[in-house]
């Protein structure tokens, strides 16, 4: 993590679980829930939003974009075949240009909110987190007010997140931290957290408890054949960080 907030010999170490995220655990820190970055959408390519061709037909139903340039322009990136974690300031004009063309037809620049549009029906393609989508696809279902909502896996490469959990050096009362942290990834605690809130979690001995509906989702829980395209982007420098930034100023604003 930037600012050396992650860094081991500031941070508590933390109960080790078996994982299936990634290898991401450290001393001073536990992967607790996992999300790959995909689509609500009726394909599985990321050409429904970077290919201005196709954006144009479904913008009159509503596309949303996450409002994080950490996300988006790996996935351009991927779009256009290059290396979604490529520092490389060349790419990243590409990846600028491929957002710019589809641009006209962006409604909502949004990290939330298109839960609650996709469910009301008020969009009809969002790059969102899996577990999100599964959320609006659910309320949905409870509305009963007729909107389909699938998540899917993109065939490009594609970006998964992975939420940690940490106990800073100067905590107060650090065995408690780390017995809370013991706590949640029990299987049975674990277990109810996926089932709130569909997302996957990295202890593997907590799968058989999920509920059959989330548990064999693969929009919750990929086959391995998907995870295998599934990659981490890594902090970036901040002259990198400055010129991402910029870039994603500048496709928001449309100038």
């Amino acid at each position: 993590m930037p600012g050396g907030v992650d860094d081991p010999v500031r941070l508590h170490p933390v109960p080790r679980s078996r994982h299936q995220c990634f290898e991401l655990r450290s001393r001073g820190r536990q992967p607790w829930l996992c999300a790959a970055l995909g689509e609500a959408a009726p394909g599985d390519s990321l050409a429904l939003i970077f290919d201005p061709a196709v954006a144009a037909k479904l913008a009159p139903c509503g596309i949303s974009l996450l409002d994080t340039p950490q996300e988006v322009f790996p996935a351009a990136l991927a779009y256009l075949g290059l290396d979604p974690k490529s520092r490389d300031l060349g790419d990243l004009d590409k990846a600028l240009a491929a957002l710019e063309k589809g641009r006209p037809y962006i409604r909502k620049f949004h990290s939330s909110q298109y839960i609650n549009d996709l469910a009301n029906g008020d969009l009809c393609l969002a790059l969102g987190y899996s577990g999100d989508v599964v959320q609006a696809r659910n309320r949905a279902r409870e509305a009963g007010n007729g909107a389909q909502i699938g998540f899917r896996i993109p065939k490009e490469r594609v970006q998964m997140a992975v939420d940690m959990l940490g106990v800073p050096a100067d905590a107060p009362h650090p065995e408690n931290a780390l017995r809370f942290i013991d706590y949640l990834l029990r299987p049975g605690v674990i277990a109810e957290v996926t089932d709130a809130v569909a997302y996957p979690n990295p202890n593997l001995p907590a799968t058989a408890l999920v509920k059959p509906a989330i548990r064999d989702d693969p929009a919750v829980y990929p086959p391995d054949e998907v995870r295998q395209r599934f990659y981490i982007d890594l902090p970036a420098s901040p002259d990198y960080e400055r010129a991402r930034t910029r870039a994603w100023t500048r496709l928001k604003s449309g100038r």
